[in-house]
């Protein structure tokens, strides 16, 4: 199948042709034929799938049917909605290269930057607006965004959004838009929270879902270091020395951390950038372009900076820090291998991230195998980790836990098996809790006795210290 099969319109294809694209991505096979034809839209796909283009080519088109009105007097007929300004200033790229032939014009708001810069775009007119948005609530607040004539709505990375927590403000937003429209709704994820935002939003959606979140690409080739507590730099400085590793994308847990890690490979010699939440868009947008042209070798990111960041010949994703979350593993690594290209996904982990090794491992339903052979091993290994992974199929469930859970019924539950060895002896604590028909009922009369006691006491100390200061 080629863009052609899909009954896209001249203008679109011809600038389709001038960016090199010949057959379309599943996602967008499947999702833009859906989308021309009104319908609302469900797509769960993970990073490189091509989303931009599934929902930016239709939306094109249907606004490009449409009459327009042209300069100041234009409405905005189509809001995207996406987590970072990184991916909003990406996808705003690509919908000005899709519409270069036809009169539609796009503008992007984000925060971290000058709002006057914005504001005058606005003014000018916009059919598409792409937005972050904490910035689009300040526009909204101060009356220069009006979103009364979108038509069409798209939430891309919606799982991101709730993660970052906008959640509030993405429905805050929707508020000020007719309750008639058309709403295209994208996520890499798809944890309850997203289900739930489905259910709600959309009307009949149309579901397309590309390469499960429990899968990874098999041509990325994953490997394990288990490592002693605070060595990470070490090893990461090590791995680096290696000049096959063309470029990295080094994922860490905190900005503060990214930070740390950066200053030490600058010390070793290995030029690095971080990019992430604290820092402003310009220096963003200049650590991003310096490791796309291979200026800076190695970027070092935290997994919501990193939403936005497109890079085709990525030979490396690096997770300093294991995520917490297992399908933000997958999105991580597939950042790599990409446009048909081998990539190498390394992973580090520490003996407190080894739960979160074991919920990765059961999700993509397989061993990241391990690396030995380096100075920085775990000298302990888990007994527990080395049966679970010599032992263990990935995708086996877990044993149930003896202790019986919170909402299960006591009464049912069968007791726990009794020593021969003083099979009497309880401790007292134990007699007050479960009312032991031997001592129970007599600690029990004795503390009440004793509490009775205590009270008449008290009230004996007041009333003789109201007397005294009553003379």
């Amino acid at each position: 199948m080629n863009f052609k099969d899909l009954n896209l319109i001249p203008p679109i294809l011809k600038a389709l042709d001038k960016e090199n694209y010949s057959t379309p991505t599943p996602i967008q096979e499947q999702s833009i034929p859906s989308v021309l034809a009104g319908r609302d839209l469900f797509g769960c796909a993970q990073t490189g799938t091509g989303k931009t283009a599934a929902f930016s080519l239709p939306i094109i088109q249907l606004l490009h049917e449409q009459p327009s009105r042209t300069g100041s007097a234009r409405h905005i007929r189509s809001l995207i909605l996406t987590p970072t300004r990184e991916l909003a200033l990406q996808i705003a790229d690509n919908i000005g290269a899709y519409s270069k032939f036809t009169s539609l014009r796009c503008t992007a708001i984000v925060g971290g930057v000058s709002q006057r810069v914005q504001e005058r775009a606005l003014g000018l007119g916009t059919d598409i607006l792409i937005a972050t948005p904490g910035r689009l609530i300040d526009l909204i607040n101060q009356k220069r965004v009006d979103l009364q004539y979108v038509q069409i709505l798209v939430l891309d990375e919606a799982d991101r959004m709730l993660d970052m927590g906008f959640i509030n403000d993405v429905k805050r937003i929707i508020a000020k838009m007719p309750v008639k429209k058309q709403t295209l709704f994208f996520s890499a994820t798809m944890p309850p929270e997203i289900a739930n935002m489905v259910k709600s939003l959309l009307v009949n959606p149309v579901k397309v879902e590309i390469t499960p979140v429990s899968s990874t690409v098999d041509r990325i080739k994953q490997s394990l270091y288990l490592l002693e507590k605070g060595t990470k730099q070490k090893l990461l400085n090590r791995l680096l020395q290696d000049q096959t590793i063309v470029s990295a994308l080094v994922f860490t847990r905190t900005k503060r951390g990214a930070d740390r890690v950066t200053r030490e490979l600058t010390k070793a010699g290995i030029t690095a950038q971080a990019i992430h939440g604290n820092k402003s868009q310009t220096d963003r947008q200049n650590s991003l372009r310096n490791f796309k042209n291979g200026t800076t070798r190695v970027l070092v990111a935290t997994d919501i900076a990193a939403r936005g960041i497109d890079i085709d010949e990525l030979s490396h994703v690096i997770n300093y820090n294991l995520p917490q979350i297992p399908e933000t593993y997958v999105h991580r690594i597939g950042r790599t291998g990409r446009a048909g290209l081998s990539g190498t996904a390394i992973s580090f982990c520490e003996t407190e991230e080894l739960p979160f090794l074991k919920d990765i491992e059961k999700l993509i339903g397989k061993r990241i195998p391990e690396v030995k052979d380096h100075p920085y091993r775990m000298e302990r290994t888990p007994e527990s980790l080395k049966r679970d992974r010599l032992s263990k199929p990935a995708d086996a469930k877990p044993a149930k836990s003896s202790k019986p859970s919170k909402s299960s019924n006591p009464a049912k539950s069968s007791p726990p098996a009794k020593s021969t060895a003083n099979r009497d002896r309880k401790p007292k604590s134990e007699g007050f809790k479960q009312g032991n028909p031997v001592h129970g009922k007599a600690n029990g009369k004795a503390n009440a006795k004793a509490r009775e006691t205590a009270r008449g006491n008290g009230r004996t100390a007041r009333s003789a210290a109201s007397n005294k200061a009553g003379r």
